[in-house]
């Protein structure tokens, strides 16, 4: 190999080098950009780990209510942390394949009404018990608990009997779910001793961190677990979680080296950032979506020609362009996109057309009243200025919607699932079955468009039971357009996960599950000497 390309790809391995910097100079050798791509990703994989330090993020979508009960993480911060001292059953890969964590093995029936977990031997809590089987069942019931207000509600509700013995946990459910292990990768469900029934927000899991400070919307901090089961995690000393919801203070904590990453990077500052000494960007295409979501149960959202008179009144291309930068694509009213198996792509598009909307409006019988629409700045990055687009072009369909700037902290326990009429965001799910039981089964804890179609339920059951991939698209095709046509929730685009780190920084992955590496990076990369 060439000494000039092999020194480069020593360097980029290590995160000295920006993937744009070593394509650059590799072209200048000759080389293609896809043949660079390929050498780099490959000198990535190999690299070695490097152990010691503290390992810092600066996220926004934290709040002074936060909380470590797993049960109600509901923005990104929350995310991160359970992440970083939790552990799931299972996780899903970059890949979309299921990763074993707690449990080391898996089967099921035909029919897949009857799962078997198999748990993995030895792994440890970090108060020093060991995770049985017990403590997985109980932690599984805890979140079938209305009063657990779990965001894993609409999922375990499908599990009608659940059972422990010896290293075996055997899930018995009312109706076959072929997806139900991915199911068990949700983040609400961590594993905590006893199922933390005691004491939800103890902090206390089998993940490769301990909680050392806990300090909603300030700091988060954590030490290695020297017992972690995962030797390819957990390789800084102490990693901490800065809470920093301001945009621009972010951005140059990044740049002071205060903290070696952070998430939602605005896409006005993209370019600027590409050209800072010792920072890369990085973004990946994922499920995530931002979205404007109405109660269908409250006046005057009740009215479904009201819903999509909105619906039409929106500019979705605009709102890429100009609130993306382009790092993403339009929405269709439903939480689904090519990035999920089984998608129905000949679903038509959904466009601008005021004069549509203002049709509807009319036939809505809106008495002309300002229609309030919440934002804050941190409910989706430039979400007060989509808003902002939003008024202006349902205003060319005489629409009068009033958009009304919140706090960001208190945001998600105030106004979210509070609201008739906000914004919001969803990072997406691995498959279709968990996104729509999460947030749009009829019982669903998180049904923030409370969103009742008994229709829509009774294809969700049967599409997961239907072991047949084309008659099960077919099912999702049909609550697609039930969702888009007769729900509350207005989708105008997936986003990109776009962050930015420092060169210093070992071990990235894009990861289209979830931003910062699906709230891993803190617990899979590490900090080059």
């Amino acid at each position: 190999m060439n000494a000039e390309l092999d020194y480069m790809l020593k360097r980029a391995a290590r995160g000295l080098m920006s993937r744009r910097e070593f394509v650059g100079r590799a072209s200048a050798l000759g080389i293609t950009a896809a043949t660079a791509n390929m050498l780099l990703s490959s000198a990535a994989r190999a690299q070695e780990a490097v152990k010691g330090g503290t390992l810092r993020a600066g996220m926004a979508g934290g709040e002074s209510t936060n909380s470590l009960d797993p049960a109600l993480a509901a923005s990104e911060v929350p995310f991160m942390v359970n992440m970083t001292w939790g552990e799931m059953l299972v996780d899903v890969n970059a890949k979309g394949e299921i990763d074993y964590r707690i449990a080391e093995e898996i089967s099921a029936n035909a029919d897949a009404t009857e799962w078997k977990f198999k748990i993995r031997a030895g792994v440890e809590f970090h108060d020093g018990k060991t995770v049985t089987a017990e403590d997985v069942v109980a932690t599984l019931k805890r979140h079938t608990d209305e009063k657990s207000q779990s965001g894993a509600l609409g999922i375990v509700q499908g599990i009608s009997e659940m059972t422990a013995e010896g290293d075996m946990v055997t899930l018995k459910l009312a109706s076959g779910n072929a997806d139900l292990p991915f199911l068990m990768a949700d983040y609400h469900l961590v594993i905590q001793p006893g199922g933390g029934v005691d004491n939800p927000a103890a902090g206390i899991g089998a993940g490769p961190y301990k909680v050392v400070a806990n300090e909603p919307g300030v700091r988060h901090v954590f030490e290695r677990n020297p017992n972690y089961f995962d030797s390819t995690m957990g390789h800084a000393d102490s990693v901490e979680i800065l809470v920093i919801n301001d945009n621009t203070a972010r951005t140059a904590a990044l740049q002071a080296g205060q903290v070696h990453m952070i998430n939602r990077v605005d896409p006005k500052i993209i370019e600027l950032l590409k050209g800072a000494p010792g920072i890369s960007i990085e973004h990946v295409a994922g499920r995530g979506h931002y979205v404007f979501i109405m109660h269908c149960d409250k006046a005057p959202f009740d009215n479904k020609d009201l819903r999509n008179a909105l619906k039409l009144a929106i500019n979705r291309q605009e709102m890429v362009d100009k609130i993306l930068g382009g790092y993403g694509s339009r929405g269709n009213d439903f939480p689904i996109n090519a990035a999920y198996p089984l998608f129905d792509d000949s679903i038509p598009q959904r466009e601008y057309d005021a004069a549509a909307a203002a049709e509807l409006y009319k036939a809505s019988g809106h008495d002309g009243s300002p229609i309030i629409l919440r934002t804050a700045p941190g409910a989706f990055p430039g979400a007060v200025e989509a808003a902002q687009l939003f008024q202006q072009s349902a205003a060319a369909a005489g629409i009068p919607l009033e958009v009304k700037v919140e706090p960001d902290d208190g945001y998600w326990s105030n106004v979210w699932n509070v609201e008739p009429f906000c914004a919001s965001y969803w990072g997406g799910r691995p498959v279709q079955d968990q996104m729509y039981s999460t947030a749009y089964l009829s019982t669903a804890d998180w049904n923030d468009t409370k969103f009742k179609n008994a229709r829509f339920d009774e294809l969700l059951v049967a599409a997961r039971a239907e072991l047949d991939a084309e008659k099960r698209k077919g099912m999702y095709s049909e609550m697609a357009n039930i969702l888009r046509d007769e729900g509350g929730l207005i989708c105008p685009m997936f986003n990109d996960f776009v962050e930015a780190k420092r060169e210093e920084v070992g071990g990235w992955q894009p990861d289209p599950n979830g931003e910062l590496m699906n709230g891993r990076a803190l617990a899979k990369c590490w900090l080059n000497a």
